[in-house]
């Protein structure tokens, strides 16, 4: 069956976004997502799922010609695969430390592929981690502590370096 919808959100959405940490997952492959999603919701946080780097700027209000209003998205973690067809998550990675209002937040590049140029490529451009797939329960535990807390129209998480 076919995914008519663009963005896709966790069944956790009732509850309060200022109570549960959001994660944006973006992958191509729907069972990278699907697994991101429920690593994620096992750990208690929302879990929004894009299928490629266009989709994810548009859902951040980043594509071309939108502007973003970060006061109404509130995105603690952006996890992204390294290869996506039209833009590579390094792309999207450059793109989101590009946006003076998404800037702050954390991004986890993935990869089935350990290549240790893309892997540096991604942490010089400002990942958080760069993580091999498959993904697992002890990924998603670690990757907790990068998940930034919003305040105030900022954000601050629990290790702030200037």
């Amino acid at each position: 069956m076919a995914n008519t919808s663009s963005f896709s959100s966790s069944p956790s959405t009732k509850f309060n976004f200022d109570e549960k940490p959001h994660v944006l997952a973006v992958d191509d492959n729907l069972i990278d997502r699907k697994v991101i999603e429920r690593l994620f919701i096992n750990s208690t946080c929302k879990v929004t799922t894009a299928e490629n780097g266009k989709r994810a700027l548009e859902y951040l209000g980043l594509a071309d010609g939108q502007h973003p209003n970060h006061n109404d998205l509130k995105v603690n973690l952006i996890i992204t695969d390294y290869s996506m067809p039209g833009m590579t998550g390094y792309e999207l990675l450059k793109r989101i430390k590009e946006s003076p209002t998404m800037k702050e937040i954390p991004v986890v590049v993935v990869s089935s592929e350990n290549i240790p140029t893309r892997i540096n490529q991604c942490m010089e451009g400002g990942a958080q981690e760069f993580l091999l797939k498959p993904l697992q329960l002890s990924d998603a535990t670690k990757l907790r502590c990068h998940i930034k807390k919003p305040l105030q129209g900022g954000f601050a998480g629990e290790d702030d370096h200037a």
